[in-house]
């Protein structure tokens, strides 16, 4: 076995990396920027690159990719490149490599305004099943390198599964509202109800996944938090959160008054985790 990591100088890349040589893994990380966790500097815009460096290659985690926060940096033409053309040279070498398997980090960002019911609406139920609706240049090519996944598995039987991850960013919000009215620790306790996970997690479903892989063919998985809420608490998520919660953890008024935390005073959508735990087999430990 030799595993193949893009966006190795990235968060996930690193991790991923880290843990692979902690097991004894043979394994060769890619990245445009050079780290002490990238092997080989290149694009995999430039398929000749992919090429070289997929030689031997049994199993790809592809984690490299153009992020949300570049939207305002780079331009569309590079998400395309990176995010799609980046993708199609993984895939279609993989083919051309009999790859055991194929696993691609997309993002719960992909389901775009789907994720933002209307005032009237209860809080979003997200499911692998709702109908992503993209609303910026990330989301388009993210989704469209899911389905280029979908594609290559059912015309070549390439091995593809795809993990829609929640936040799992190290850095504060990007949201200035919620940086400024909480403590970053605060915010992301917050957010491990219903829209984020833990890097460790992340990195355990990717290595399940690698494993599974050959087995399930092809799937979406939402790699989330395991939240507390159920269906029946959507309505109320919209305008009391404080209630729910404490109808669930009695106890967590003290504790967070102890911390000096907050509680969100609305909760929009919530990610539901259950497919990649119990639908297909694919255990995690989210």
């Amino acid at each position: 076995m030799k595993i193949l990591v893009t966006g190795s100088s990235g968060h996930l890349g690193e991790a991923l990396i880290r843990v692979l040589r902690e097991e004894g893994k043979d394994v060769m990380g890619i990245d445009i920027l050079p780290s002490p966790f990238t092997d080989q500097v290149g694009s995999i815009a430039d398929k000749n690159f992919v090429r070289k460096n997929m030689r031997g290659i049994t199993d790809v985690l592809h984690s490299a990719t153009l992020h949300k926060p570049h939207v305002a940096t780079h331009e569309k033409q590079q998400f395309i490149d990176t995010n799609i053309t980046g993708t199609l040279n993984l895939l279609e070498v993989s083919v051309e490599n009999a790859v055991r398997s194929f696993i691609f980090t997309s993002t719960t960002s992909t389901f775009g305004d789907a994720l933002n019911p209307g005032p009237d609406s209860p809080a979003a139920w997200i499911t692998e099943d709702v109908v992503p609706i993209p609303k910026n240049i990330y989301g388009v090519t993210k989704t469209a390198a899911e389905d280029l996944c979908q594609l290559f598995y059912r015309n070549d039987k390439l091995p593809c599964l795809v993990l829609k991850t929640s936040r799992f960013f190290p850095e504060e919000d990007d949201d200035s509202t919620i940086a400024t009215k909480y403590t970053d620790d605060n915010a992301k306790a917050n957010e491990y109800l219903y829209r984020r996970v833990d890097t460790e997690d992340v990195v355990s479903a990717h290595l399940l996944a690698m494993e599974k892989a050959p087995l399930i063919g092809f799937g979406k998985y939402i790699i989330s938090a395991t939240t507390p809420f159920e269906m029946d608490h959507l309505w109320e998520l919209k305008k009391n959160v404080h209630a729910v919660v404490k109808s669930l953890y009695p106890d967590f008024e003290t504790i967070y008054a102890r911390l000096g935390w907050k509680m969100f005073p609305s909760i929009g959508r919530v990610y539901v985790n259950k497919k990649s735990k119990r639908g297909t087999g694919m255990e995690t430990q989210i």
